[in-house]
């Protein structure tokens, strides 16, 4: 895990793929939200310093988590969570066509923790998300993601739904071709500062396997 910017207020991260963000019954050391209480505890189990989550990536999505270091910058920043920008990037197996446009669609969970897209209104949540081609080749697309809202598995089950699944997604997308990991990354975040309400904007740019997934 990555530090791409700490003050008083912030923690900005880098996740790999693989780490949860906070922890489950199963899993409570192995997490991103386990590992900065540590970092900001500096190996002190007395110290009273700790970080707040803010938002979540789902365990397979790399990419920018942003965690609060007081109960007022977490307030502050889920207060203006509306205001806040976010970018990913995605791998789609197929192509998309238009190669840009917006997928609309009302989301909704099952009893199996399944999300799915439905026509009634009453039983899901309006999803949107913007998407534009970045780069094609065989078989595959780099995809630029503007995530407009953030509901759980949005982005993979919008593409799942459209026949061109997020490369390594096997829940969404098993027919895809298998992959070391999900081809989803959290690049971009743009957001209000809790103390000084100035934008801030962090940017990873294309992670390095990428590449080689693209194929």
């Amino acid at each position: 895990m990555t530090i791409l910017h700490e003050d008083k207020d912030l923690l900005v991260v880098e996740k790999p793929s693989g780490l949860l963000t906070v922890g489950t019954a199963r899993d409570k050391a192995r997490t991103a939200h386990y590992l900065l209480n540590d970092y900001v505890r500096k190996g002190d189990p007395k110290s009273r310093n700790r970080v707040y989550v803010v938002h979540r990536l789902d365990q397979d999505t790399s990419g920018i988590l942003l965690f609060a270091k007081n109960e007022k910058a977490k307030q502050f920043l889920q207060e203006h969570w509306d205001e806040t920008d976010k970018y990913y990037l995605a791998i789609i197996h197929g192509r998309l066509t238009p190669p840009e446009g917006k997928i609309s669609t009302y989301l909704a969970e099952n009893k199996a923790h399944n999300v799915y897209s439905t026509g009634d209104a009453t039983k899901g949540k309006l999803s949107h998300t913007e998407y534009r081609v970045l780069q094609e080749a065989r078989q595959n697309c780099l995809v630029e993601v503007h995530l407009l809202t953030g509901r759980k598995h949005q982005i993979r089950v919008h593409f799942a739904e459209q026949g061109q699944p997020v490369l390594g997604d096997r829940k969404y997308g098993p027919t895809a071709p298998s992959a070391k990991r999900l081809a989803l990354h959290a690049c971009t975040i743009s957001f209000l500062h809790p103390f000084n309400g100035r934008r801030m904007k962090f940017d990873t740019g294309v992670p390095e396997d990428f590449a080689r997934m693209l194929g």
